[in-house]
């Protein structure tokens, strides 16, 4: 049973456990005064082009979610998010548990839009009888495995500072839309485009970690405060300095989504070539293709994947997701599998 569920099925890249064993009985300072977790911020600035970046790892996602907006929103401030947001549909309520609502926008394909941002805006416009719309979530990739080009990020942007919001970008799967196939944006662009960021490791290659990165100085300053209250500071920082280092001293970050990317766009082009459709054009190494129902229920003989969703009876869409490690003669397989059904 091969898993396409998720990209964080396997434990890690193995440059990075072999770099865990090297370094093991290196003392080294605790809670991310390491040097290499200093050494991997250095050069993460130096890819964004950034020097005033402030970098900060801490072990996932929703850790990083909670953590940003708690550190930037007052009690009575929200959050805008697309309602595939992963903030809205998978993290069991965690930002209404630090006090902030968050306002769920409809979209099609996960993306919000700055049409999106100024209907919003205006529902909640009845101050002070309504929260106070300040930062705006986004994902890159989104959920529904789609990615924002450079164009459609700097309009969010500067639709954000016009309206005195904070534009904070979900980067668990960033590297995959760095690169997707015809993407325009780069990791420089991110750090010009959003106030806030993540560059995501756990579902790229590491065994945990998410680097927090605040592109101005004068929102994150205090960040270190938030992740101590909230039991984020680890002792043993190096575990994630370490793993940083090793995906970012080269291009192993990239290199590692573009394989998962095109991993998955060699199964996106065979369910094309037999007429299946999506339920959204396949960009990155998440895909949904709408599969009748004897169809689905062959591959979950061989394969663990989601029913995304119920189409009609007959037929539903699925999520297959491909990873940094997938190799490509389970792609075949699965390609192989698809052929052989006859409607």
């Amino acid at each position: 049973m091969y898993n396409f569920k998720n990209d964080y099925a396997e434990g890690a890249h193995p440059s990075i456990l072999e770099r865990l064993t090297q370094t093991n009985l290196v003392q080294q300072p605790g809670y991310g005064e390491d040097k290499y977790g200093l050494q991997a911020k250095q050069i993460i600035k130096e890819k964004l082009g950034n020097k005033w970046a402030s970098i900060h790892f801490v072990s996932g996602g929703t850790q990083a979610n909670l953590l940003v907006i708690a550190s930037l929103l007052r009690p009575h401030e929200a959050v805008i998010s697309a309602s595939s947001g992963h903030i809205f549909t998978n993290e069991a309520g965690a930002i209404e548990a630090i006090g902030h609502k968050v306002i769920s926008v409809p979209t099609t394909d996960g993306k919000l839009t700055t049409a999106d941002m100024e209907s919003t805006l205006q529902s909640y416009s009845l101050k002070p009888h309504v929260v106070k719309p300040r930062l705006v979530y986004i994902s890159n990739t989104t959920e529904m495995g789609t990615v924002y080009s450079k164009n459609e990020l700097r309009d969010l942007y500067a639709q954000c500072k016009a309206n005195d919001l904070l534009l904070f970008l979900d980067g668990a799967r960033l590297g995959h839309a760095l690169m997707a196939p015809g993407s325009d944006l780069l990791l420089e662009d991110v750090s010009r485009f959003t106030d806030v960021f993540y560059l995501g490791a756990t579902k790229n290659g590491g065994l945990i970690g998410e680097a927090i990165i605040f592109n101005h100085q004068a929102i994150g300053s205090e960040f270190e405060y938030i992740m101590k209250q909230k039991g984020a500071l680890l002792a043993k920082g190096r575990l994630l300095g370490i793993q940083f280092l090793c995906l970012f001293e080269g291009d192993l970050y990239m290199k590692l989504a573009q394989h998962a990317n095109l991993m998955a766009s060699k199964i996106a082009q065979a369910i094309e070539a037999e007429g299946y459709s999506f339920l959204t054009r396949p960009q990155s190494n998440q895909l949904f293709p709408i599969f009748p129902m004897p169809l689905i229920d062959q591959l979950l003989e061989k394969y663990q994947f989601y029913i995304w969703q119920q189409v009609d009876q007959n037929q539903a869409v699925v999520r297959l997701i491909t990873s940094w490690a997938t190799p490509e003669k389970i792609v075949d397989a699965l390609i192989q599998d698809i052929l052989r059904y006859k409607q």
